[in-house]
């Protein structure tokens, strides 16, 4: 499997990865996005954003990369920075099918993606990553499934997915909304030929939101690899919008908010990777303090306050706007 690769890593920052959702397209729902970005979103903008995002995080130990068919052009900027460095040959990409971009590069579209888990969506949507990664291709996901989505059920779908896996491409999914732990569970009894079918799972977990844990620590001891995302809750555990726990402990800490919300997830015995979602390269050094924040237990304890009821969660979530 290839995430294996990111044991020999020889940096504390190997276990943390790069998501692109934030600087493939010029709208997404975190929030602080609109300082972040500024006005100027237009395609060479951002990819030479992604390009120097990319080029901090590998200089600083980063070895996983992360894309989606729906993240805009995600996957072009990543393949271009890879077709420009071809001694880097040490990184593990992934990237995710079963949403579209919709938005035409707007920020203010009625629909910025549609979901679309059926085997011809997938046979699309493979089709187009094919063309620009290739076979720096390691992980295809399936995106945001939950406990109704077809993937989770349709057979022939299953049996294509096991021939990528046959040809060298890892397949995991990714979760979303209150029930992942529903979904996770019954991700771990799809089988193909009595085999299981998915090597990795990527669900949201942190501060605010941890219901997934018990069954993210099942995937992990069944061998799957877990990715963590939106480790920041879009924005919500970074400064300014932080809760005044975290604030407090963060002074204590020397480190900034999103450090510290990082770190516990890090802490985490089943989180094979923790994605960063920065969009400049100083949020990305920040993030990266993770590896030396120190939380004990009376730390763990105070963090623990902050969780929310999932749903409550995932309402909160809903309502943030695509800036």
């Amino acid at each position: 499997m290839p995430f294996a690769r990111l044991a020999t890593a020889t940096t504390p920052t190997c276990h943390i990865g790069l998501g692109l959702a934030a600087v493939g397209r010029p709208g997404y729902i975190n929030l602080g996005r609109d300082e972040d970005l500024g006005e100027d979103r237009g395609v060479e903008a951002l990819s030479i954003r992604t390009h120097e995002l990319l080029d901090a995080a590998y200089a600083q130990g980063v070895r996983y990369f992360d894309a989606a068919r729906s993240y805009g052009r995600a996957e072009e900027f990543l393949a271009a920075w890879l077709a420009a460095r071809p001694d880097v040959d040490d990184v593990v990409v992934g990237s995710k099918w079963g949403y579209t971009y919709t938005a035409d590069w707007s920020t203010d579209a009625e629909q910025h993606e549609v979901k679309d888990h059926s085997l011809a969506a997938y046979e699309r949507q493979r089709a187009e990553t094919a063309a620009l990664l290739g076979e720096r291709l390691d992980l295809y996901q399936i995106h945001s499934v939950t406990p109704d989505s077809p993937a989770l059920t349709d057979k022939d779908l299953h049996a294509r997915l096991a021939e990528a896996a046959a040809q060298g491409v890892s397949v995991g999914l990714s979760t979303s909304g209150p029930a992942q732990a529903d979904t996770i569970r019954a991700a771990l009894a799809v089988t193909v030929d009595g085999s299981p079918l998915f090597r990795t799972v990527q669900s949201t977990y942190n501060l605010l939101d941890t219901s997934a844990e018990p069954a993210l620590a099942e995937a992990h001891d069944a061998g799957l690899t877990v990715i963590v995302k939106e480790a920041m809750a879009n924005g919500r555990l970074a400064a300014p919008h932080a809760p005044e726990a975290l604030r407090a402990l963060a002074a204590e800490t020397g480190q900034n908010c999103d450090a510290v919300a990082l770190a516990f997830v890090l802490s985490r015995p089943w989180a094979g990777v923790v994605l960063s979602g920065a969009a400049t390269v100083g949020q990305l050094a920040s993030n990266l303090h993770a590896a030396v924040v120190d939380l004990d237990e009376d730390r763990l304890t105070r963090l623990a306050t902050l969780t929310e009821d999932p749903a409550r969660y995932w309402e909160e979530r809903g309502r943030l706007p695509w800036h």
